[in-house]
């Protein structure tokens, strides 16, 4: 066994830093828990050892003896027995023998003190972030320069539920947009502790501004009118914002919602018929268009397991949403047009029919291959022109 087998001063110091990085050292010290004195972990020669490397023993105790006068730990001494070496005093335990002692030899003392007066300035100014400070010690110490424009943005909003402003046009003093966005993940904890539940928008994935009651930027979406006699002022193509096309209500009777871009420009006219260029994950906000609950609304995604979790999420708006290509016939006549799909959506989907849910669970199974997609774009155009054929009128 070799001197570095045994417990060094750097490493009786870590044991203390990782009791300070997992916040026990300042908990303890709100919850009135005895942690010190602290007894540390100490690997020393063993009787063997000193026999062998009596010399090596020797340095090591003294280096330790050392140490613990200038950090300020207590070395407590064990006699050892060695038939030939006779008694012997051997370092057994090492204790730190109070908090102040563990923050010195860290060199947290002034971070802990800090932790201490923001930890009463922010629970005075709210109360309900007790719990959250007590829990996260060490992000209140993270953040020791930025408390006050925090305190502020919470007292803003508290004073201004919903206001429906641009974040440009808070007037919060010392604090700015840039703040707000770099310390966007706090600030929704906090708030989300300070302000009533009726102040906050529960809707599941909400923006920090929609959360919060702010006006966000607007959605814009695409669409493009597949029928020559509808064209708005003689524009076929336009992009709107969400509220405007809400408003807008168009004479059409199909909504085709596709995610390919190119897909959307190539489709052939058709009367009465619009395209909306989806974008993701997002295509959900299309909900907030309440006219077309009555159109016939279909939907153009990819064949994978991700696009068919798409098409689940877009029935939670639209139940009436037909897929288009996207079933085995058209996945098994483009079988050379086959990718792989870099990794699977594996959510329980519940809004699919029988047939969809089926090649879904193939595609999960790998029935037809390893996490095989077959890309919207890649779909043969007589495909498409049957696919709208079959639909009639």
């Amino acid at each position: 066994m070799s001197a570095s087998n045994w417990s060094t001063p750097e490493e009786l110091v870590e044991q203390l830093e990782r009791m300070w990085d997992r916040g026990e050292i300042l908990r303890a010290s709100l919850t009135g828990e005895a942690l010190f004195p602290k007894q540390l972990r100490v690997r020393r020669p063993s009787t063997k050892e000193l026999g062998e490397r009596f010399e090596d023993a020797r340095r090591w105790i003294r280096q330790m003896e050392e140490d613990s006068r200038a950090r300020g730990y207590l070395l407590e001494f064990e006699e050892v027995v060695h038939r030939q070496l006779g008694r012997n005093q051997v370092p057994g335990r090492v204790v730190v023998p109070t908090e102040a002692d563990a923050l010195r030899i860290i060199g947290k003392t002034q971070d802990a003190e800090r932790f201490h007066t923001l930890r009463e300035v922010i629970v005075d100014a709210f109360p309900s972030l007790e719990t959250w400070v007590h829990a996260r010690p060490l992000k209140v110490v993270e953040l020791a320069a930025h408390w006050e424009g925090l305190l502020a943005v919470l007292r803003w909003f508290s004073r201004n539920p919903r206001s429906g402003l641009f974040r440009r046009q808070l007037e919060i003093e010392g604090v700015d947009t840039k703040f707000i966005e770099h310390h966007r993940q706090v600030l929704t904890e906090l708030l989300e502790l300070t302000l009533p539940p009726e102040q906050l928008l529960s809707e599941r994935g909400a923006s920090f501004d929609r959360r919060f009651g702010l006006r966000e930027k607007p959605f814009i979406v695409r669409f493009r009118m597949l029928d020559e006699t509808q064209f708005i002022q003689g524009f076929s193509d336009l992009a709107v914002p969400l509220s405007d096309l809400a408003r807008l209500e168009l004479p059409v009777d199909d909504v085709i919602v596709t995610e390919n871009e190119v897909n959307g420009l190539a489709l052939p006219p058709r009367p009465r018929t619009l395209v909306v260029f989806a974008q993701g994950y997002a295509l959900g906000r299309l909900g907030e268009v309440p006219w077309l609950a009555s159109r016939r609304v279909l939907y153009w995604g990819d064949i994978d397991t991700h696009g068919f979790t798409m098409l689940d999420r877009f029935r939670e708006h639209f139940p009436q949403a037909r897929s288009l290509l996207m079933d085995r016939e058209t996945l098994l006549a483009h079988r050379n047009m086959w990718v792989t799909e870099d990794s699977q959506s594996t959510e329980a989907l519940t809004r699919l029919d029988a047939d969809e849910h089926l090649l879904f669970r193939e595609l999960l199974r790998g029935t037809h291959g390893e996490r095989v997609r077959l890309e919207q774009e890649r779909i043969g155009f007589r495909f498409v022109r049957g696919a709208l054929e079959s639909l009639g009128r």
